[in-house]
């Protein structure tokens, strides 16, 4: 069983990848570090299960599965990332993923997630399956206001909400600050506000973060 981990912080994917051969030992697990390296692997050799981050450098990790399962329509997903909002883990499943499990999850989570995937069914971490069932409300991209994002922009509109630095911002994204002072400016015009604090309520009125700092779909 090969297991094909793509994730940019090679930290993380050397740690994960790992663990996984401890707590997996049937399963060859191989690494990309982008969706471009991600793509090419699967045309050398097509893994069993494709655990994939979201924030990636250059094609997003939506964007990566979305290709993968247009060339190959069976391929289990499991998306393993920093995000818990509602709404990017709707766009996940949308996008044909399988699983959503996020990295504040412990070692048993993920693996547990890895198998019932590999067995045939469908894996969210249980916190957010909970949400989900209880917020059945569509996803906050659909907003009129939000409509038209990009998943990078949509990605860096949540964190600014949730009040990330910029220097963060660019740190986890594998991007420049003044990339992500390009973005801000861009989406306070495309989502006409002219403040940071605009940005916050915005959030809040389309139901992508909820009052008290937590986020909702």
């Amino acid at each position: 069983m090969k297991i094909l981990l793509v994730d940019d912080h090679a930290m993380v994917r050397q740690g994960c990848a790992s663990l996984l051969r401890v707590l997996l030992p049937e399963a060859r697990v191989s690494e990309a570090r982008d969706g471009e390296e991600a793509l090419l692997s699967i045309q050398a050799d097509i893994p069993g299960l494709v655990i994939m981050d979201i924030g990636l450098p250059g094609i997003s990790g939506l964007e990566t599965t979305r290709r993968m399962l247009v060339r190959l329509p069976q391929l289990p997903v499991l998306f393993f990332s920093m995000h818990d909002e509602l709404s990017l883990v709707r766009q996940a499943m949308q996008a044909g993923a399988c699983g959503y499990v996020t990295k504040k999850a412990s070692p048993d989570v993920l693996v547990e997630a890895v198998r019932r995937i590999l067995a045939g069914y469908p894996y969210i971490e249980q916190p957010l399956a909970t949400e989900l069932a209880c917020q059945p409300q569509s996803d906050a991209s659909e907003n009129p206001r939000l409509r038209g994002m990009t998943q990078r922009e949509f990605e860096i509109f949540v964190m600014l909400a949730k009040g990330m630095p910029a220097k963060r911002i660019a740190e986890q994204l594998c991007i420049s600050g003044k990339t992500v002072s390009n973005y801000l400016t861009m989406l306070k015009s495309k989502l006409q506000v002219s403040s940071h604090a605009e940005l916050v309520h915005l959030a809040i009125d389309t139901g992508v973060l909820r009052v008290g700092g937590s986020v909702a779909g």
